[in-house]
This record gives structure tokens, sequence and C-alpha cells, in this order.
């Protein structure tokens, strides 16, 4: 059974920094790795993104101030987010692309709960 599991969200003031956390597991074999976002009364958005060899994709608004990281070996993503604005509130949910046997003839996506990020102004 495949688990996606987030941490790290919480209120910050703005200007500040946190770092959110997923640890992949079930899996037979992770391709991309990513985080997205919802804030209140809008679609869930793309943030950032993260290929097995590390090639990294960021949405504008973030370009500069979130840094996305993994751990192969681990099966972990990390998003540094520095330089918090309120409009990056919202709920940020993990990602991952993957198979989840060896007979999976292609990836599939899961999706973790999701954990919270407030920003104050």
């Amino acid at each position: 059974q495949v688990q996606v599991v987030e941490s790290g969200g919480g209120l910050v003031q703005a200007g500040g920094s946190l770092r959110l956390s997923c640890a992949a597991s079930g899996f037979f074999s992770i391709d991309a790795m990513g985080w997205y976002r919802q804030a209140p009364g809008k679609q869930r958005e793309l943030v950032a993104s993260i290929t097995k060899g590390a090639s990294t994709n960021y949405v504008d608004s973030v370009k500069g101030r979130f840094t996305i990281s993994r751990d192969n070996a681990k099966n972990t993503v990390d998003l540094q987010m520095n330089s918090l604005k309120p409009e990056d509130t919202g709920v940020y949910y993990c990602n991952v692309q993957g198979r989840r046997t060896a007979g999976s003839l292609r990836s599939t996506s899961s999706w973790g709960q999701g954990t919270q990020v407030t920003v104050s102004s």
C-alpha cells in the first residue's frame, strides 16, 4: 500500500521561512515528485516539481524564494520556502508519480493529505 505523508506546515509571519517535508513509501519506483497548493476559493496549482534526475520546475510566483529537493534513496521530497508572502497561504499537497508494482505499465499519481501553511501580514 502506497503512502504519501507531509509534514512541516504552520503559521509564519510574512518574510519568514518554512520547510515542508514529504515521505513516500510502498512504491516500486518513483518518477517525479512535487508540491501543489490550494488557497481558499482557488484551484489547486503546481508550486514546484522535481524529476528523478533532479530537474526542477517552479511556478513563476515562487521562483527565487522556494527550493525543491529530493532524496531518491529515502523517497523524500522537501520544499524550502523563504521570504514567504500572505499569498503563499494555502494547503500544500505532496504529489508522487510512481509505479506501484513491477508489473505497472505506467506511473500513477498519489497525493498526501495536505499540510496547512498560513502566512500572516
